[in-house]
């Protein structure tokens, strides 16, 4: 189950012109995620642990011009859908962290921050190849003070831009 979430999550639309065999490398990664070390306790641990996996992505990589913001969307996508996935959600507790996952950037998702950033606090969109992780942040936290704003987790953001921008 979890081979198939990490196959259809994150398919070859989600990491295009990432580079050649960046898509294989990172689904074999998310395949093999160990779901049980999720740290659903405390926030801090949940973030360590999604920077490490991160990393863990990138490692795999075969290309030289580590796309943080690819490796990152990539995993963000696949917790999404393992938590959408009701499965794996109940059997490693994915709904624990709802509340603490993030959105998976991309420019579609940027451009639907952006548009409601009447304050003009996000940084311009540098594509998804050159994000980094200070930037990430940034458009992390807004989406979490905009999903509070709705009522709903950021993470489901991400259906409420798609559906916008289709």
């Amino acid at each position: 189950m979890q081979e198939k979430v990490a196959v259809s999550a994150v398919g070859p639309s989600a990491l295009r012109g990432q580079g050649k065999g960046v898509l294989y490398a990172t689904q074999r990664v998310l395949k093999g995620v160990d779901l049980l070390k999720l740290p659903a306790d405390r926030q801090e641990d949940f973030y360590s642990w999604l920077d490490e996996q991160t990393a863990t992505i990138l490692e795999a990589m075969p290309i030289n011009s580590n796309p943080w913001g690819a490796a990152r969307k990539a995993l963000n996508l696949f917790l999404r859908d393992a938590l959408y996935n009701r499965y794996l959600c109940k059997e490693y507790g994915i709904d624990r962290t709802e509340d603490w996952l993030e959105i998976p950037l991309d420019s579609a998702v940027a451009k639907g921050l952006i548009k409601n950033d009447t304050q003009g606090d996000l940084p311009p969109w540098p594509r998804l190849k050159h994000l980094i992780k200070d930037d990430s942040d940034k458009y992390q936290r807004f989406a979490e003070r905009l999903a509070a704003e709705k009522g709903i987790a950021r993470v489901h953001l991400d259906m409420t831009f798609w559906l916008e921008n289709r």
